[in-house]
């Protein structure tokens, strides 16, 4: 499935190797909520999964991004197909998720690509460059984890992902994730860095290191 050039800059994350340095932990967002999701019954199932947070995890912190964040609350319902007992489950593991270092990095390069969406648009794309991948670089915890804080911190953001490049030796550790990361796996697209340049920028917002 190739997605074609948006008349805007196509939102994007790029990763190419884990980081070492600190990036302080900003605030989850929701953006781009469709405008025909406040009707009456969507907001009665908001007040429905609020008052379920307050009784059965009454511990769990309020203001934004907390148990009684109304917007928060609509996008999870909107991605568990408004099931409020769903929305309630995964809303109390995003918000209880312990926020690692990896986790910031992440979390700050989603943020980054969210912030950059045109009005309408709620889906990004994830850009593995894997053309300096070896065997002493593999780090399977962290892709699933990766796709863990997708699941759990922004559900249904994720529009596509590429592998860029990627390996003779990338195969057995892709064999072996795609069981745990489930229904994300069919998001994932093998292709080359002519086919990024191609197929998902312009010359003009192609990242710097898929230039020719």
């Amino acid at each position: 499935m190739a997605l074609r050039l948006p008349p805007t800059p196509f939102p994007h994350f790029s990763v190419k190797r884990r980081s070492s340095s600190f990036l302080p932990f900003p605030k989850f967002s929701v953006q781009n909520l469709s405008s025909g999701s406040n009707t009456d019954n969507s907001l009665k199932l908001v007040t429905k999964v609020k008052e379920k947070l307050e009784k059965d995890h009454f511990s769990l912190p309020t203001g934004k991004n907390g148990r009684d964040d109304e917007e928060l609350i609509l996008w999870f319902l909107k991605d568990r197909r408004f099931s409020v007992e769903e929305a309630v489950s995964k809303l109390t593991k995003a918000i209880m998720l312990d926020r690692s270092e990896d986790e910031r990095l992440c979390v700050f390069l989603l943020e980054k690509a969210l912030s950059r969406l045109p009005d309408g648009k709620e889906e990004i794309l994830g850009v593995f460059d894997l053309r300096e991948f070896g065997v002493k670089n593999a780090d399977l915890k962290f892709l699933t984890f990766l796709f863990d804080v997708l699941y759990y911190y922004y559900p249904k953001r994720l529009g596509q992902v590429l592998f860029v490049d990627a390996p003779f030796v990338f195969q057995p550790i892709w064999q072996l994730a795609k069981p745990l990361i489930k229904s994300y796996a069919s998001l994932v697209k093998f292709c080359s860095v002519e086919d990024v340049r191609k197929e998902y920028f312009t010359e003009s917002t192609v990242p710097a290191s898929f230039r020719r």
